[in-house]
């Protein structure tokens, strides 16, 4: 996906100078730092905060604006600005298009923990951010989607390749969902017959074989919405295989949410070196635990992560999903909706990957009677 940044720098008399990228003043978390260098027959470089070249210019006698093509790093296009002629101390634009790669990320959790409801709101605050999504619910009941498509009107995978055969086309297993979302819903078995797992793996599979995730489709995100633990070499799949790259745990103040969390970080431990996944955070869904906030930072810290978002327990959720929406799209306007936006904030801006150091039980349970209820 190519996007547009503004990065606006005022010029000294001195041979480099640094700039910022600002909003409303205060530089925003994350910029990106460049170096100005003129050059000896009025060449321009553009380079990074650790003086990495990022861009090149051979021109730069003209004081319109002038091109800008890429060398190396993220940019990929760009465009200097100058308002008039001559440096001094005046300020000029450098317009960036950026190749920015698609990120895949898998949301794990113990089963009822809020999982579908975290990924379909968060996935709302992306799509109302500009970012283009897509969801892959990873559950037998294809309920990962419900809420961005107003109800469970989604026809799984699994379903549509026992219909049709294998004759089936892109647009035959996915819908559009609120804010131009991209729905898929993997499906499974009947109750009770085969194996869950098996159609996490046919599904993404097939989604690869007919192009979902090519680059004609500029996709921003890829979230997988994954059922339960990662006991089953099924549901591991999307990091086993390198299908997710960075995953997110829900969790909340109740032992066994933060003991299957714990698992889950061995999984991660276990296919990072192979994969390259990552740990990128904990979400603590809150479901009012005494001492929650400071007990899901602490046990974050012990994972080597960090406590990305505290989402409140709000009955607005409840409201939205009987109505089959997202908060979001429910109302936008209360407090709640305002919280998975900057969940949504939180995960586009995050930077810090990690692999986990999962704890013994014993370890687990100290933190809980220092953190907890028992404190």
């Amino acid at each position: 996906m190519v996007t547009k940044s503004l990065c606006e720098v005022t010029c000294s008399s001195v041979s480099t100078l640094s700039c910022a990228k600002y909003d409303k003043g205060v530089p925003k978390k994350n910029a990106f730092f460049y170096s100005l260098c003129r050059k000896v027959g009025g060449d321009e470089r553009i380079t990074d905060n650790t003086g990495g070249l990022v861009a090149h210019r051979a021109d730069s006698s003209n004081e319109q604006a002038g091109e800008v093509t890429s060398i190396a790093g993220r940019v990929r296009h760009g465009r200097l600005q100058y308002p008039m002629k001559g440096y001094g101390s005046r300020p000029f634009l450098f317009e960036t298009r950026r190749s920015i790669p698609m990120r895949k990320i898998a949301i794990y959790g113990k089963g009822g923990i809020g999982k579908s409801t975290t990924t379909q709101n968060t996935v709302a605050g992306l799509a109302e951010m500009g970012k283009r999504v897509m969801v892959v619910g990873c559950d037998p009941k294809a309920d990962s989607t419900r809420l961005l498509l107003g109800g469970l009107a989604q026809k799984s995978v699994l379903d549509t390749l026992r219909a049709d055969g294998e004759d089936v086309e892109l647009n035959d297993i996915r819908k559009s969902g609120y804010g131009n979302t991209i729905c898929v819903e993997s499906g499974g078995p009947e109750p009770g017959v085969g194996c869950a797992g098996r159609g996490i793996i046919t599904s993404i599979n097939l989604l690869e074989q007919l192009g979902a995730y090519a680059e004609a489709e500029k996709l921003d995100y890829v979230f997988y919405d994954v059922l339960g633990d990662v006991v089953c070499g099924g549901f591991a799949m999307p990091i086993r295989e390198g299908k997710a790259q960075e995953i997110y745990i829900v969790v909340s103040g109740e032992m066994m949410a933060m003991y299957a969390a714990n698992n889950i970080c061995k999984g991660i431990v276990k296919f990072a070196e192979a994969g390259g996944v990552r740990l990128g955070g904990i979400i603590c869904n809150s479901r009012k635990v005494d001492n929650e906030e400071e007990m899901i930072k602490a046990f974050a810290e012990k994972l080597g992560t960090q406590m990305i978002y505290f989402v409140p327990r709000d009955n607005m959720v409840q409201r939205a999903e009987i109505n089959r929406k997202t908060v979001i799209e429910y109302d936008p306007k209360v407090a709640q909706a305002g919280h998975y936006r900057n969940l949504a904030k939180a995960i586009d801006g995050n930077t810090m990957f990690v692999i986990p150091k999962p704890m013994y039980t014993d370890e687990l349970e100290k933190l809980l009677i220092e953190h907890g209820i028992a404190s």
